[in-house]
């Protein structure tokens, strides 16, 4: 799957940050035209959005987050999005699968009208109420587009009328059924925004724990967000290490007909052996990107 640590969000109706996006290293953005973006400048920022996409190359993955197809301004933002081909949309407030039928059946249209690859813009969907986690897996198999899902932890707070805390207590449940439902849906999972970009170490904290349920990445909102996800999300050098004399092992055993692998006086089991696989995978995606560094 495709390298997204960090799914950084822009306000569409900011030319300077459209136009220096990929300045900051994440490994994904986003141009807002949504919730970053009042009613009265919609029109504008989405012709921001179509102009930058058009005349600029990013050396990251770009995405437009549109709004929901049953606002005015919907099919307008998927029409101007699709005449310059962004990598993916993002799509808010996913709830209901017959939403997210009728965007794929737009964009297919409209892939087909341009002459682009069927099938090669893809969704990531954001899920921001009650019904949206009750019906994430069904929302993820929805249509073959959606590559990823991740949770808009504010709105799905006020959903639920909780009470909002520096340590997302409240949202811990959803957060960990969106995660399953991604897992089972075989597409990634991203872990929702930390809107208090003052607060360093509850955004560490929250990061952290974050990976160790086992998200992909995290959506972030400030650019000094970024380096402190990617610190994280890496694998340290004694992990790596350990996950090539896992595989070693591993593969000593298989070479001799063993049928009993072992480590350190510790047993070697498939999950162990696929952790080790991913670490290593994780860390030369990581090393492609950056050059090799």
């Amino acid at each position: 799957m495709k390298l997204r640590r960090t799914m950084l969000f822009m306000p569409g109706n900011n030319p300077g940050m459209l136009l220096n996006a990929d300045l900051y290293r994440a490994d994904s953005v986003v141009f807002d035209l949504e919730d970053a973006v009042s009613i009265y400048e919609k029109d504008a920022a989405r012709d921001l959005v179509r102009n930058a996409l058009k005349y600029n190359e990013y050396n990251c993955e770009v995405g437009v987050r549109v709004n929901h197809i049953s606002t005015p301004f919907g099919y307008d933002d998927l029409e101007a999005m699709m005449s310059v081909k962004p990598d993916f949309l993002r799509l808010p407030k996913s709830e209901e699968v017959e939403d997210i039928q009728r965007v794929d059946e737009f964009v297919t249209q409209a892939e087909s009208r341009y002459g682009y690859e069927l099938g090669s813009v893809k969704f990531v969907l954001t899920i921001e109420t009650a019904l949206g986690i009750r019906n994430s897996y069904e929302l993820a198999k929805a249509s073959k587009r959606v590559v990823a899902m991740g949770i808009g932890a504010e709105d799905f707070a006020a959903d639920m009328q909780a009470t909002r805390s520096r340590d997302g207590k409240e949202i811990l449940f959803a957060k960990s059924q969106l995660l399953l439902s991604a897992r089972a849906a075989k597409i990634q999972a991203l872990d929702n925004v930390f809107a208090d970009v003052n607060d360093e170490e509850a955004f560490c904290a929250e990061t952290l724990l974050g990976k160790e349920l086992g998200f992909d990445g995290k959506s972030v909102i400030h650019p000094s967000q970024i380096p402190l996800v990617h610190g994280i999300y890496a694998p340290s050098e004694a992990e790596l290490e350990k996950s090539r004399r896992i595989l070693a092992a591993y593969e000593e055993a298989l070479a001799n007909n063993s049928g009993v692998i072992a480590l350190d006086g510790k047993m070697i089991d498939g999950p162990i052996v696929k952790r080790a696989e991913r670490a290593l995978a994780y860390a030369a995606a990581i090393g492609g990107q950056q050059g090799g560094r």
